[in-house]
Formats: structure tokens, C-alpha cells, sequence
């Protein structure tokens, strides 16, 4: 996924140590057929500063539901780390093509949180 002219991001922070998660693998879908299938867009890994800018170019953005699928039990797991959630699934609705979206999560080996971001 390229970062160059990207309208949609993700930053995830690891709240357990205060620092940006590195090396975070995830996931991009769009669910397709008329909500029956969810079709993989890409992977990803968060870079040094806990960020993926390169999710979706203005070109590729078009309206629909959109699931960010977080591999966070290999995080952790790289960490010598247990935790609770094995995955972490974001599902978020695109209305506009036009506009930039941000979908942060801050993540702990036990708990998650994710909101809109600008």
C-alpha cells in the first residue's frame, strides 16, 4: 500500500508501554456482493512511528463498508506478551470519496479503543 496522495490512514498506539506499535500487521477489506462477501484490499505493516499512511489512494476510495482486521496476537506474541484479543476488526462506513479518514487504535494486551480521527 503506498502513502503518496492516501485518503485513508490508521496510527495504533501501544497504551501498555506509551509508545507507537511497530510492526503491526493488518488487513484492509470492502465488503462486496451486496454485503455477503469482503473482499481484501491489501496488508500492511505499522511503520517506526506506529502509523500505516498508505491504506487507500484517492482513486481507490469509493463508498461502502471497509473492515481494518489487526493481527495483534503476533504483536503481542513478538513481545513475549499474552493477551485476550487475537485480532482486533475495525468496521467503518466511507459515505464520502472525497474526504481523508484517520481510524487510530490504541491497543493494550487486554483492552482496545478506536474512534474517528482527523
Amino acid at each position: 500500500m503506498e502513502a503518496a496522495g492516501s485518503s485513508l490512514t490508521t496510527h495504533v498506539l501501544d497504551t501498555a508501554t506509551g509508545l507507537p506499535a511497530q510492526g503491526l500487521c493488518l488487513r484492509l477489506h470492502r465488503l462486496e456482493d451486496h454485503g455477503q462477501q469482503w473482499t481484501e484490499l491489501g496488508t500492511s505493516c505499522t511503520d517506526l512511528d506506529g502509523r500505516c499512511p498508505g491504506l487507500l489512494t484517492r482513486a481507490q476510495m469509493k463508498a461502502g463498508t471497509y473492515k481494518l482486521s489487526f493481527d495483534t496476537e503476533a504483536y503481542w506474541r513478538k513481545r513475549g506478551q499474552e493477551s485476550f484479543y487475537p485480532y482486533v476488526e475495525v468496521v467503518f462506513t466511507i459515505t464520502n470519496e472525497t474526504q481523508k479518514l484517520h481510524v487510530p487504535l490504541l491497543l493494550s494486551p487486554w483492552s482496545y479503543t478506536t474512534y474517528r480521527g482527523s
